[in-house]
């Protein structure tokens, strides 16, 4: 097993009971059938030598019988085991997953592609399951099964045991050599498939875009081709896969074939009795058996492999966000000053940074307009504040104590963040707002969906409050959606507010609605408010600028016209 192999092993903290049970079972399955195989010898050589009737043999007929039910019921098992085994291992990948992603990495993943992560997250963990619930308890029957057979049937016909001692690694061989190749093969078909996924979800998400410049064409046949390209990746694997069945069933074949030639030669000659070359012989197929098995599926598992190394690649990724040892109490931004100290900030593959040397500070009870150019650093100066992200250069702190020491988790719970393009998920309007505060009554939810203006539209919805709405439901226009996203702020409002573009792609009537609210919202709290419409600018106690070369105006201008200190 290799040390990726070793990976996926200890990996399956949760399933591992289960794989074990598994595996134990695949042992006593080994055991019943070489107990059966020498069952049925014996009753076979009674029957033909010394002429014992069906009567006589009623009790081992019998025994035969049991033991048929109790392997169908130890298979029966072994496949339920597996199953719910590879369920726990894929369980706990999945959060494994889910913890990187949203508390090391939040604000880490500008550089990532969102398809490649998509499919290492759902399909490539799906693709898992024949690897822990197939090809590892079929590994363990590998390895007793053939040794325990070789075992048994030494006493009885060493001779053709050694037979089977010989052909035997064959297998292995074989497989190895296949494997490689299979293995090539998974991991350039798994890579078509990740481009697939990510352009195919680019595409349905830039559905409107490319109708607007008559661009679908375009679309749909490069997705053909990626199609194709897949199609013929997967022949490929498959072309291998029947390759590597049909080495190893002609292997075992041949070895199945000189064990029963060498029988035959020992029982025509009288050197062996009937009774050991029947036993030997209904084995030999059983010692070949494990090994096909194996190689059929490790070809099952060879996608899952392929995504396992994606999987691990972004498990080891470095985090995003430090989370001391031992953290500091959390700082309170409704008292203390927090100040951004000559930060600078750099994306993964990027060569230029998208924040250098910037310093700002944010009174208690204050609030900050930042305004910029596009791409001056001021969505990923947010981010900073939000500890979704650390600074590569400075530092972050709140009353004097580095928000790198303090537990990130506490000092978002300060926090309401409003993003440009709040997110709406599948559901009524009152989860979605209680997305904020899942505990908060109806009464809460009303009171907050009424103070971000969004009540009197909600309520003319079918169901009310409880419409559902989100993709595959109900679509709220923008201005709808950032109310929204103000109802959450104010059922579980924060000490410190930050506001990312509110106004972005909002007709004048919006503008003016969710500016009120906002105003309403940012009553007696710090708050950092990016913006660009005067009417947003206008709710600031003062006003800096952040342009190139990323570093603030040396002269912000307040509100009222006059030069402050930024």
């Amino acid at each position: 097993m290799n040390e990726l192999g070793r990976r996926l092993l200890r990996s399956a903290g949760p399933g591992r009971r289960l794989l074990a049970i598994d595996a134990v079972l695949g042992v006593v399955s080994v055991a019943l059938l070489i107990v059966q195989a020498t069952l049925l010898a014996n009753v076979i050589s009674r029957a033909f030598l010394d002429g014992e009737s069906v009567a006589d043999l009623s009790g081992e007929l019998i025994a035969l019988a049991a033991l048929a039910v109790a392997r169908g019921l130890i298979a029966s098992m072994f496949e339920t085991a597996g199953r719910w085994g590879a369920v726990a291992v894929m369980s706990g990948l999945r959060r494994q997953l889910a913890t990187k992603l949203l508390r090391e990495r939040p604000g880490g993943l500008a550089g990532e592609q969102r398809g490649e992560l998509a499919t290492a997250s759902v399909q490539g963990v799906d693709a898992l399951e024949a690897y822990f619930a197939g090809y590892l308890p079929q590994l363990v029957i590998s390895c007793i099964g053939p040794l325990a057979i070789l075992i048994w049937s030494a006493p009885r016909d060493l001779i053709a045991t050694a037979v089977l001692a010989v052909t035997v690694p064959l297998i292995p061989i074989f497989m190895v050599l296949v494997g490689r190749a299979a293995k090539r093969r998974a991991d350039e078909r798994w890579r078509t498939l990740t481009v697939l996924s990510g352009h195919f979800l680019d595409v349905v998400t830039g559905l409107k875009t490319l109708r607007a410049n008559a661009r679908a064409d375009a679309q749909i046949e490069t997705i053909e081709r990626s199609g194709e390209r897949y199609r013929d990746e997967t022949i490929r694997t498959l072309r291998v896969g029947f390759l590597s069945a049909l080495v190893l069933e002609l292997l075992a074949m041949i070895g199945v074939a000189l064990v029963a030639a060498v029988i035959g030669v020992q029982l025509a000659a009288g050197d062996l009795g009937l009774a050991a070359g029947l036993t030997v012989l209904i084995l030999a197929p059983e010692v070949y058996m494990p090994l096909r098995r194996l190689g059929a599926q490790y070809h099952a598992s060879t996608d899952g492999l392929a995504a396992a190394e994606r999987i691990f690649e972004i498990l080891d990724a470095p985090a995003a966000v430090s989370v001391a040892e031992s953290p500091r109490p959390c700082p309170d931004p409704a008292r203390s000053t927090l100040i951004a100290d000559d930060v600078a900030f750099s994306y993964p593959g990027s060569r230029e940074p998208a924040l250098s040397g910037f310093t700002l500070a944010i009174e208690p009870g204050e609030t900050v307009a930042l305004v910029g150019p596009s791409g001056a650093g001021k969505t990923t100066l947010t981010h900073l504040l939000m500890r979704l992200a650390d600074p590569a250069m400075g530092r972050v702190a709140c009353g004097g104590i580095d928000l790198a020491d303090v537990d990130p988790r506490e000092w978002r719970r300060r926090i309401s963040w409003i993003p440009q393009r709040p997110t709406i998920f599948p559901a009524s309007v009152a989860d979605n707002v209680r997305f904020a505060a899942p505990d908060a009554s109806e009464a809460d939810v009303l009171e907050a969906l009424r103070r971000a203006d969004a009540l009197a539209f909600a309520e003319e919805l079918p169901e009310g409050i409880e419409t559902t709405i989100g993709d595959g439901s109900r679509e709220l226009s923008m201005g709808q959606r950032q109310r929204i996203a103000l109802a959450r702020a104010f059922l579980r409002p924060g000490a410190l507010v930050i506001l990312d573009e509110p106004a972005a792609n909002l007709d004048e009537g919006s503008e003016r609605a969710v500016a009120a609210a906002t105003a309403d919202l940012l009553e007696g709290r710090s708050a950092l408010l990016v913006a660009h419409r005067p009417e947003f600018v206008r709710l600031a106690d003062r006003r800096v600028e952040l342009r190139a070369p990323r570093r603030p105006d040396p002269s912000p201008v307040s509100t009222s016209g006059q030069p402050v200190i930024a």
